[in-house]
């Protein structure tokens, strides 16, 4: 009973992880996004940002956007670049907050600073800046700053999977969907079968290809004996903590020290079968190029025993 209490309360943590990184954490009835000011930039890559900014906030809330090409279409002679009078140009666009962003060049580099204001109160909610590399990279780093002003967090606590800015693989960061592999050790607890143990001491290798909402692969391991199993994850958020839910299937060769008593004369039974399993943890320090596994499953192996256990592991992924 604690095993299923133990996973379930994984379960249900996991789940709340991912809906609290998911909400805004303020209330907006509309948001206007200004024209970018522009300094040294052409004006299709200018436009490109702007386009792509704008998708990524309507793709990541269901919060109401006024264009920068409505902004523009309604105050055709005025710029604006300073947080009064674009909180005069959002109160004139029934917008509850205003979003002013910057493009220029700087010899190879194009800076990118931002701002989120609240037009009731002239609050600035969140402000920050970066530079792009590359023109190529202006779309990594304007789906950053839609993270940003939607989380109201900086751009530094913003990664996610798939979404790493260039300058960022300097560090340890992934910049795109990878393999993993590494190992990981813990426990078996068994709840039936196992020859009645209280627990035995396990270790694991696992090689897979973590996607962006996916990842899949084997897994072998010496549980008592030798598994492999074939697994199956949903990862629950994109982040650096990032929960996930998932099964495996594969066999498991259980090593008993007991033999099994048979009813029959000379009946001998086997300790090997098929292995179904649901597992649930989380990913730490998901978008760097290592990652730290905390993981928990309930196996069930189809032998002769009735081998069923509960195992928990902490492993580290390259």
């Amino acid at each position: 009973m604690k095993t299923i209490w133990l996973i379930l309360g994984v379960v249900v943590w996991g789940i709340l992880c991912s809906s609290a990184f998911a909400d805004p954490p303020y209330r907006a009835d509309r948001m206007a996004l200004l024209p970018f000011a522009v300094v040294g930039i052409d004006e299709i890559s200018a436009r490109s940002a702007e386009t792509l900014l704008e998708m990524e906030l309507r793709k990541r809330s269901d919060l109401e956007f006024i264009s920068p090409m409505a902004v523009e279409n309604q105050f055709p002679d005025q710029a604006c670049h300073e947080v009064d009078c674009a909180v005069t140009m959002a109160q004139q666009l029934n917008a509850s907050h205003v979003v002013l962003c910057t493009l220029s060049r700087l010899g190879e580099k194009v800076l990118v600073q931002y701002m989120l204001v609240d037009a009731g109160s002239r609050q600035v909610l969140i402000s920050d800046h970066t530079s792009s590399t590359t023109l190529e990279d202006l779309e990594a780093v304007m789906q950053r700053v839609a993270l940003s002003l939607i989380t109201l967090k900086p751009l530094s606590q913003t990664a996610e999977a798939g979404v790493i800015m260039e300058k960022e693989t300097a560090e340890p960061r992934v910049r795109q969907s990878r393999r993993r592999n590494g190992f990981s050790f813990g426990y078996l607890y068994p709840q039936s079968g196992y020859d009645g143990e209280d627990r035995s001491f396990i270790m694991d290798y696992r090689m897979g290809y973590e996607m962006t909402d996916f990842t899949a692969g084997m897994l072998v391991g010496l549980r008592k004996g030798f598994a492999a199993n074939i697994f199956f994850d949903y990862l629950l958020t994109r982040s650096d903590v990032c929960p996930y839910l998932g099964g495996s299937f594969g066999f498991h060769w259980v090593s008993h020290d007991e033999p099994y008593e048979s009813h029959s004369e000379g009946e001998e039974k086997s300790g090997d079968g098929f292995q179904i399993g649901v597992q649930a943890g989380v990913r730490l320090f998901r978008t760097w190029n290592f990652t730290i596994l905390l993981n928990s499953e309930y196996l069930y192996t189809f032998n002769d025993y009735d081998d069923q256990a509960v195992v928990i592991t902490i492993g580290l992924l390259k």
